[in-house]
Protein backbone atom coordinates (compact mmCIF):
# COMPACT_ATOMS: atom_id res chain seq x y z
CA UNK A 1 0.00 0.00 0.00
CA UNK A 2 1.14 3.54 -0.75
CA UNK A 3 1.43 5.69 2.36
CA UNK A 4 -0.80 8.76 2.53
CA UNK A 5 0.98 12.07 1.99
CA UNK A 6 1.78 14.09 5.06
CA UNK A 7 -0.50 17.04 5.54
CA UNK A 8 1.06 20.46 5.31
CA UNK A 9 1.31 22.35 8.60
CA UNK A 10 -1.75 24.41 9.43
CA UNK A 11 -5.12 24.30 11.08
CA UNK A 12 -7.10 21.06 10.77
CA UNK A 13 -9.71 20.55 8.06
CA UNK A 14 -13.03 19.29 9.45
CA UNK A 15 -13.73 17.56 6.13
CA UNK A 16 -10.76 15.29 6.83
CA UNK A 17 -12.48 14.05 10.00
CA UNK A 18 -15.07 11.44 10.84
CA UNK A 19 -17.72 12.21 13.48
CA UNK A 20 -15.64 10.70 16.31
CA UNK A 21 -12.64 12.85 15.41
CA UNK A 22 -14.74 16.01 15.31
CA UNK A 23 -16.20 15.07 18.70
CA UNK A 24 -12.68 14.77 20.12
CA UNK A 25 -11.72 18.08 18.54
CA UNK A 26 -14.80 19.81 19.99
CA UNK A 27 -14.18 18.27 23.43
CA UNK A 28 -10.66 19.69 23.30
CA UNK A 29 -12.23 23.12 22.99
CA UNK A 30 -14.30 22.47 26.09
CA UNK A 31 -17.56 22.11 24.16
CA UNK A 32 -20.26 19.45 24.18
CA UNK A 33 -19.82 16.51 21.80
CA UNK A 34 -23.22 17.04 20.21
CA UNK A 35 -21.78 20.16 18.58
CA UNK A 36 -19.93 17.82 16.22
CA UNK A 37 -23.24 16.65 14.81
CA UNK A 38 -24.28 20.26 14.29
CA UNK A 39 -21.07 20.98 12.42
CA UNK A 40 -21.42 17.96 10.13
CA UNK A 41 -25.04 18.86 9.41
CA UNK A 42 -24.01 22.33 8.31
CA UNK A 43 -21.11 21.04 6.19
CA UNK A 44 -22.77 18.09 4.45
CA UNK A 45 -26.50 18.86 4.53
CA UNK A 46 -26.39 22.63 4.04
CA UNK A 47 -23.10 22.94 2.15
CA UNK A 48 -21.63 25.50 4.56
CA UNK A 49 -18.13 26.58 3.59
CA UNK A 50 -17.67 29.11 6.40
CA UNK A 51 -18.34 28.99 10.13
CA UNK A 52 -20.15 32.33 9.92
CA UNK A 53 -23.01 30.54 8.14
CA UNK A 54 -23.68 28.28 11.15
CA UNK A 55 -26.32 30.46 12.75
CA UNK A 56 -27.34 28.03 15.51
CA UNK A 57 -23.85 28.30 17.03
CA UNK A 58 -22.95 31.24 19.23
CA UNK A 59 -20.99 34.07 17.66
CA UNK A 60 -18.08 33.50 20.08
CA UNK A 61 -17.95 29.78 19.27
CA UNK A 62 -17.96 30.48 15.53
CA UNK A 63 -15.10 32.91 15.96
CA UNK A 64 -13.15 30.35 17.98
CA UNK A 65 -13.72 27.69 15.34
CA UNK A 66 -12.60 30.05 12.58
CA UNK A 67 -9.27 30.47 14.34
CA UNK A 68 -8.68 26.79 15.06
CA UNK A 69 -10.20 24.82 12.14
CA UNK A 70 -11.19 25.14 8.52
CA UNK A 71 -13.75 23.71 6.12
CA UNK A 72 -11.90 22.65 2.99
CA UNK A 73 -13.55 23.71 -0.27
CA UNK A 74 -12.41 22.74 -3.75
CA UNK A 75 -12.21 25.54 -6.28
CA UNK A 76 -14.67 24.86 -9.11
CA UNK A 77 -12.81 25.97 -12.22
CA UNK A 78 -14.87 24.72 -15.13
CA UNK A 79 -17.95 22.69 -16.05
CA UNK A 80 -18.11 21.14 -19.50
CA UNK A 81 -21.43 19.97 -20.93
CA UNK A 82 -21.77 16.93 -23.19
CA UNK A 83 -24.50 16.54 -25.78
CA UNK A 84 -25.78 13.52 -23.83
CA UNK A 85 -26.26 15.43 -20.57
CA UNK A 86 -22.97 14.45 -18.92
CA UNK A 87 -21.13 17.18 -17.02
CA UNK A 88 -17.36 17.13 -16.50
CA UNK A 89 -16.29 19.22 -13.51
CA UNK A 90 -12.75 20.52 -13.15
CA UNK A 91 -11.63 21.29 -9.59
CA UNK A 92 -8.47 23.13 -8.53
CA UNK A 93 -6.86 21.97 -5.28
CA UNK A 94 -5.24 24.31 -2.76
CA UNK A 95 -1.77 23.48 -4.09
CA UNK A 96 -2.75 24.35 -7.68
CA UNK A 97 -3.23 20.80 -8.99
CA UNK A 98 -6.35 19.92 -10.99
CA UNK A 99 -8.66 16.93 -10.75
CA UNK A 100 -11.86 16.00 -12.56
CA UNK A 101 -15.23 14.55 -11.56
CA UNK A 102 -18.06 13.55 -13.86
CA UNK A 103 -21.83 13.79 -13.34
CA UNK A 104 -23.43 11.02 -15.39
CA UNK A 105 -27.18 11.05 -16.10
CA UNK A 106 -29.07 7.77 -15.85
CA UNK A 107 -32.63 6.84 -16.67
CA UNK A 108 -33.91 7.58 -13.17
CA UNK A 109 -30.84 8.83 -11.33
CA UNK A 110 -27.48 10.60 -11.56
CA UNK A 111 -24.06 9.18 -10.74
CA UNK A 112 -20.97 11.11 -9.72
CA UNK A 113 -17.61 9.68 -10.79
CA UNK A 114 -15.02 10.75 -8.21
CA UNK A 115 -11.22 10.94 -8.41
CA UNK A 116 -8.95 9.63 -5.65
CA UNK A 117 -5.50 10.75 -6.87
CA UNK A 118 -4.01 13.58 -8.88
CA UNK A 119 -2.76 11.45 -11.75
CA UNK A 120 -2.30 7.69 -11.51
CA UNK A 121 0.65 5.47 -10.73
CA UNK A 122 -0.70 2.38 -12.51
CA UNK A 123 0.12 3.52 -16.09
CA UNK A 124 -2.41 1.35 -17.94
CA UNK A 125 -1.53 1.79 -21.61
CA UNK A 126 -5.09 2.54 -22.73
CA UNK A 127 -5.88 5.16 -20.07
CA UNK A 128 -5.32 8.88 -20.57
CA UNK A 129 -5.18 9.55 -16.81
CA UNK A 130 -1.90 7.68 -16.47
CA UNK A 131 -0.11 9.63 -19.21
CA UNK A 132 0.86 12.73 -17.17
CA UNK A 133 3.16 12.47 -14.16
CA UNK A 134 1.57 11.13 -10.97
CA UNK A 135 1.41 13.98 -8.49
CA UNK A 136 -0.07 12.78 -5.19
CA UNK A 137 -2.85 11.06 -3.26
CA UNK A 138 -5.97 13.02 -2.48
CA UNK A 139 -6.90 13.63 1.15
CA UNK A 140 -10.34 12.60 2.48
CA UNK A 141 -11.48 16.23 2.34
CA UNK A 142 -10.54 16.39 -1.35
CA UNK A 143 -12.39 13.16 -2.17
CA UNK A 144 -15.52 14.10 -0.21
CA UNK A 145 -15.15 17.69 -1.44
CA UNK A 146 -15.85 16.60 -5.02
CA UNK A 147 -19.28 15.40 -3.91
CA UNK A 148 -20.15 18.54 -1.94
CA UNK A 149 -18.65 20.67 -4.72
CA UNK A 150 -20.88 19.02 -7.31
CA UNK A 151 -23.93 18.91 -5.02
CA UNK A 152 -23.82 22.56 -4.05
CA UNK A 153 -21.95 24.05 -7.04
CA UNK A 154 -23.42 22.41 -10.15
CA UNK A 155 -27.19 22.36 -10.82
CA UNK A 156 -27.17 18.72 -11.94
CA UNK A 157 -25.18 17.75 -8.85
CA UNK A 158 -28.18 18.20 -6.58
CA UNK A 159 -29.69 15.02 -8.03
CA UNK A 160 -26.64 12.78 -7.55
CA UNK A 161 -27.50 9.62 -5.61
CA UNK A 162 -24.81 7.14 -6.72
CA UNK A 163 -21.06 7.47 -6.21
CA UNK A 164 -18.42 5.62 -8.25
CA UNK A 165 -14.76 5.85 -7.28
CA UNK A 166 -13.69 5.47 -10.89
CA UNK A 167 -12.18 8.85 -11.74
CA UNK A 168 -8.52 9.80 -11.78
CA UNK A 169 -6.27 7.46 -9.82
CA UNK A 170 -6.32 3.97 -8.30
CA UNK A 171 -8.43 4.08 -5.11
CA UNK A 172 -6.69 1.14 -3.42
CA UNK A 173 -3.32 2.83 -3.96
CA UNK A 174 -4.62 5.53 -1.59
CA UNK A 175 -6.31 3.11 0.78
CA UNK A 176 -6.43 4.93 4.14
CA UNK A 177 -7.69 8.22 2.72
CA UNK A 178 -10.26 6.50 0.51
CA UNK A 179 -11.53 4.38 3.40
CA UNK A 180 -11.98 7.44 5.61
CA UNK A 181 -13.73 9.29 2.77
CA UNK A 182 -16.14 6.36 2.27
CA UNK A 183 -16.93 6.36 5.98
CA UNK A 184 -17.73 10.09 5.85
CA UNK A 185 -19.83 9.62 2.72
CA UNK A 186 -21.86 6.81 4.31
CA UNK A 187 -22.15 8.33 7.80
CA UNK A 188 -25.62 9.42 8.91
CA UNK A 189 -23.95 12.65 9.99
CA UNK A 190 -22.04 12.99 6.72
CA UNK A 191 -23.54 12.60 3.25
CA UNK A 192 -25.65 9.60 4.35
CA UNK A 193 -25.24 7.74 1.07
CA UNK A 194 -25.85 4.00 1.40
CA UNK A 195 -22.86 1.68 0.80
CA UNK A 196 -25.11 -0.09 -1.74
CA UNK A 197 -24.91 3.05 -3.87
CA UNK A 198 -21.12 3.30 -3.79
CA UNK A 199 -18.86 1.40 -6.19
CA UNK A 200 -15.07 1.29 -6.06
CA UNK A 201 -13.20 0.39 -9.22
CA UNK A 202 -9.68 -1.03 -9.03
CA UNK A 203 -7.11 -2.22 -11.54
CA UNK A 204 -6.49 -5.17 -9.22
CA UNK A 205 -4.55 -4.81 -5.97
CA UNK A 206 -5.41 -8.06 -4.15
CA UNK A 207 -4.38 -6.95 -0.66
CA UNK A 208 -6.53 -3.83 -0.93
CA UNK A 209 -9.49 -5.80 -2.27
CA UNK A 210 -9.43 -8.13 0.72
CA UNK A 211 -8.97 -5.26 3.20
CA UNK A 212 -11.87 -3.34 1.73
CA UNK A 213 -14.16 -6.36 1.94
CA UNK A 214 -13.39 -6.50 5.64
CA UNK A 215 -13.56 -2.76 6.33
CA UNK A 216 -16.59 -1.50 4.39
CA UNK A 217 -19.20 -3.32 2.25
CA UNK A 218 -19.25 -1.20 -0.92
CA UNK A 219 -19.68 -2.58 -4.43
CA UNK A 220 -16.49 -3.79 -6.09
CA UNK A 221 -15.61 -3.35 -9.76
CA UNK A 222 -12.48 -4.94 -11.20
CA UNK A 223 -10.88 -3.43 -14.30
CA UNK A 224 -9.91 -6.74 -15.91
CA UNK A 225 -9.64 -6.06 -19.65
CA UNK A 226 -7.96 -9.34 -20.62
CA UNK A 227 -8.51 -13.08 -20.22
CA UNK A 228 -4.85 -14.03 -19.72
CA UNK A 229 -1.61 -12.73 -18.29
CA UNK A 230 0.06 -12.09 -21.64
CA UNK A 231 -2.54 -9.61 -22.86
CA UNK A 232 -3.22 -8.09 -19.45
CA UNK A 233 0.45 -7.47 -18.66
CA UNK A 234 0.82 -5.66 -21.98
CA UNK A 235 -2.16 -3.44 -21.19
CA UNK A 236 -1.79 -3.12 -17.42
CA UNK A 237 1.68 -3.15 -15.80
CA UNK A 238 0.12 -4.00 -12.41
CA UNK A 239 -0.50 -7.51 -13.73
CA UNK A 240 3.23 -8.24 -13.74
CA UNK A 241 3.23 -7.91 -9.95
CA UNK A 242 -0.27 -9.30 -9.34
CA UNK A 243 -1.11 -11.80 -12.10
CA UNK A 244 -4.65 -12.80 -12.94
CA UNK A 245 -4.73 -15.95 -10.78
CA UNK A 246 -3.89 -13.91 -7.67
CA UNK A 247 -6.48 -11.28 -8.59
CA UNK A 248 -9.28 -13.80 -9.20
CA UNK A 249 -8.44 -15.55 -5.92
CA UNK A 250 -8.91 -12.23 -4.07
CA UNK A 251 -12.21 -11.67 -5.90
CA UNK A 252 -13.48 -15.09 -4.80
CA UNK A 253 -12.59 -14.21 -1.21
CA UNK A 254 -14.04 -10.69 -1.29
CA UNK A 255 -16.66 -10.35 1.41
CA UNK A 256 -19.99 -9.26 -0.07
CA UNK A 257 -23.50 -9.17 1.34
CA UNK A 258 -25.87 -11.78 -0.07
CA UNK A 259 -27.01 -11.37 -3.66
CA UNK A 260 -24.41 -8.75 -4.53
CA UNK A 261 -21.95 -9.54 -7.29
CA UNK A 262 -18.51 -8.31 -8.27
CA UNK A 263 -18.48 -6.38 -11.53
CA UNK A 264 -15.71 -7.13 -14.00
CA UNK A 265 -15.07 -4.24 -16.37
CA UNK A 266 -13.71 -5.27 -19.74
CA UNK A 267 -12.63 -2.54 -22.15
CA UNK A 268 -12.78 -3.97 -25.68
CA UNK A 269 -9.89 -2.81 -27.87
CA UNK A 270 -9.87 -3.57 -31.56
CA UNK A 271 -7.43 -6.35 -32.47
CA UNK A 272 -6.11 -6.65 -28.92
CA UNK A 273 -8.67 -8.35 -26.66
CA UNK A 274 -11.93 -8.45 -28.63
CA UNK A 275 -11.67 -11.82 -30.41
CA UNK A 276 -14.00 -14.79 -30.02
CA UNK A 277 -11.09 -16.71 -28.49
CA UNK A 278 -10.68 -13.99 -25.83
CA UNK A 279 -14.40 -14.17 -25.01
CA UNK A 280 -14.29 -17.94 -24.62
CA UNK A 281 -11.16 -17.73 -22.45
CA UNK A 282 -12.79 -15.04 -20.29
CA UNK A 283 -15.84 -17.24 -19.76
CA UNK A 284 -13.60 -20.05 -18.49
CA UNK A 285 -11.57 -17.70 -16.28
CA UNK A 286 -14.58 -16.36 -14.36
CA UNK A 287 -16.39 -19.68 -13.97
CA UNK A 288 -17.74 -19.96 -10.42
CA UNK A 289 -17.19 -16.28 -9.51
CA UNK A 290 -20.39 -14.49 -8.48
CA UNK A 291 -20.17 -11.66 -10.97
CA UNK A 292 -21.51 -9.66 -13.86
CA UNK A 293 -19.47 -8.32 -16.77
CA UNK A 294 -19.57 -4.76 -18.07
CA UNK A 295 -18.28 -4.50 -21.62
CA UNK A 296 -17.01 -1.07 -22.64
CA UNK A 297 -15.93 -0.26 -26.19
CA UNK A 298 -12.58 1.56 -25.98
CA UNK A 299 -12.97 5.36 -25.91
CA UNK A 300 -10.44 6.88 -28.27
CA UNK A 301 -8.64 10.10 -27.38
CA UNK A 302 -6.05 12.25 -29.21
CA UNK A 303 -2.76 10.38 -29.52
CA UNK A 304 -4.14 6.99 -28.50
CA UNK A 305 -2.48 3.94 -30.03
CA UNK A 306 -5.68 1.88 -29.75
CA UNK A 307 -8.94 1.83 -31.71
CA UNK A 308 -12.60 1.23 -30.91
CA UNK A 309 -13.81 -2.21 -32.08
CA UNK A 310 -16.69 -2.59 -34.50
CA UNK A 311 -20.24 -2.90 -33.18
CA UNK A 312 -20.35 -6.42 -34.64
CA UNK A 313 -17.21 -7.50 -32.76
CA UNK A 314 -18.62 -6.13 -29.52
CA UNK A 315 -21.94 -7.91 -29.94
CA UNK A 316 -20.29 -11.22 -30.87
CA UNK A 317 -18.09 -10.98 -27.77
CA UNK A 318 -21.12 -10.30 -25.57
CA UNK A 319 -23.17 -13.10 -27.15
CA UNK A 320 -20.51 -15.68 -26.29
CA UNK A 321 -20.55 -14.63 -22.62
CA UNK A 322 -24.35 -14.65 -22.47
CA UNK A 323 -24.43 -18.12 -24.02
CA UNK A 324 -22.07 -19.27 -21.25
CA UNK A 325 -24.57 -18.05 -18.64
CA UNK A 326 -23.05 -14.69 -17.70
CA UNK A 327 -24.81 -11.40 -17.25
CA UNK A 328 -22.88 -9.35 -19.80
CA UNK A 329 -23.92 -5.74 -20.34
CA UNK A 330 -22.66 -3.36 -23.01
CA UNK A 331 -22.09 -0.17 -21.06
CA UNK A 332 -22.54 2.86 -23.26
CA UNK A 333 -19.92 5.46 -22.48
CA UNK A 334 -21.24 8.96 -21.90
CA UNK A 335 -19.40 12.23 -22.26
CA UNK A 336 -17.01 11.10 -24.99
CA UNK A 337 -17.35 14.42 -26.83
CA UNK A 338 -15.83 16.24 -23.82
CA UNK A 339 -13.27 13.53 -22.87
CA UNK A 340 -15.35 12.55 -19.83
CA UNK A 341 -15.80 8.85 -20.63
CA UNK A 342 -14.02 5.90 -19.04
CA UNK A 343 -10.23 6.31 -19.32
CA UNK A 344 -10.37 9.85 -20.69
CA UNK A 345 -9.92 12.00 -17.56
CA UNK A 346 -6.68 13.93 -17.24
CA UNK A 347 -7.27 16.97 -15.02
CA UNK A 348 -6.54 19.38 -17.86
CA UNK A 349 -8.02 22.85 -18.29
CA UNK A 350 -9.67 23.63 -21.62
CA UNK A 351 -10.05 27.36 -20.92
CA UNK A 352 -7.61 29.96 -19.71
Amino acid sequence: MTPSPEKSPGIPDLKDMQIEEIEDFISGLGKEKYRARQLMKWIYKAGAADFSQMTDLSRDFRAELAGKARIGTLHLEEVQASADGTRKVLFRLDDGLFIESVIIPGKNDRTLCVSTQAGCRMKCSFCLTGKPKFRRNLLPAEIVGQITGAKFGVPEGKEVDNIVLMGMGEPLDNYDNVLKAIRIITSDYGLAISPRKITLSTCGLPEGILRLGHDVPVNMAISLNAPDDEIRSALMPVNRKHPIAELIRACRDYSMPNRRRITFEYILIAGVNDSRACAEKLARLLRGVRCKINLIAFNEYPGSQYKTPSAQAVEEFRAILVKQGYTAILRKSKGRDILAACGQLSGTRTTR
